[in-house]
């Protein structure tokens, strides 16, 4: 079974819509998945968009809460609940194409792989992405491989796949609820040497500016958080204690 998590704020516009492209998109290579959308304290009418579409459609569930836990809370959140052998995450504004989930299902199969991810770095990606961002990425891509030493070159991009056992393990002792919690998930992960293979990516950014929502407090907070994770990881060593 796959389920797929799509943490959702403030998307009230696309959302009911982007959840029927995620079902498209999966009923056209399997009959056996989940959708878990997480509504993660919307302010708009994103809420009652989930509820529509969970009403619309029986593959799509509810997952959603009332207080803003971050991107991270929210996809932890939808990954205890899931039910999945294999559990993905998505971005609910779909810069990423929910067709691509497909090609990394299968290549876990193939490969034997524990992780599957999408990186903007990988060698076959498709971009249309702004060049600040491609800046951002290539700098935090060198921080993140002298703290923690991951093999892979992007830990940002919204589209990954876990073994459900996996993720339903490392989930609960996530404490970073900001951007910086895909690392913290990799970096657990690698501690139990999981295997992970990169996919590529093909990326239309459909934000008006060059970060989006992010903010510099957004940028100034995940890189705190990053040295927080390699704190806790490799100084206290007290994630699984």
């Amino acid at each position: 079974m796959l389920s797929i998590v799509v943490p959702a704020y403030n998307e009230g516009e696309h959302i009911y819509d982007n959840l029927m492209i995620i079902d498209k998109a999966l009923s056209a290579f399997t009959s056996d998945y989940e959708i878990i959308a997480v509504n993660d304290g919307s302010k708009d009418n994103t809420g009652s968009e989930v509820r529509r579409a969970a009403s619309d459609n029986s593959r799509i569930k509810d997952f959603g809460y009332d207080d803003n836990r971050g991107k991270g809370g929210a996809v932890a959140w939808g990954a205890v609940n899931s039910k999945g052998d294999i559990v993905g995450f998505i971005d609910a504004d779909l810069d990423l194409s929910p067709d691509l989930i497909s090609g990394y299902f299968v290549e876990m199969s193939v490969d034997g792989a524990d992780i599957v991810i999408g990186s903007k770095m990988h060698k076959d990606s498709k971009l249309e992405y702004p060049f600040a961002r491609k800046v951002f990425s290539f700098c935090y891509y060198i921080m993140l491989k002298v703290l923690f030493g991951l093999k892979c070159h992007d830990t940002q991009t919204g589209l990954k796949l876990y073994k459900g056992s996996l993720i339903r393990e490392i989930a609960p002792l996530r404490r970073i609820d900001g951007y910086a919690f895909d690392i913290e998930l990799l970096a657990l992960a690698t501690k139990k040497k999981a295997k992970l293979v990169e996919m590529p990516v093909e990326l239309n950014y459909t934000r008006g500016q060059s970060f989006g929502r992010i903010k510099f407090k957004d940028v100034w907070k995940m890189f705190t958080d990053t040295w927080k994770i390699w704190w806790n990881l490799r100084i206290k060593k007290n994630y699984f204690k």
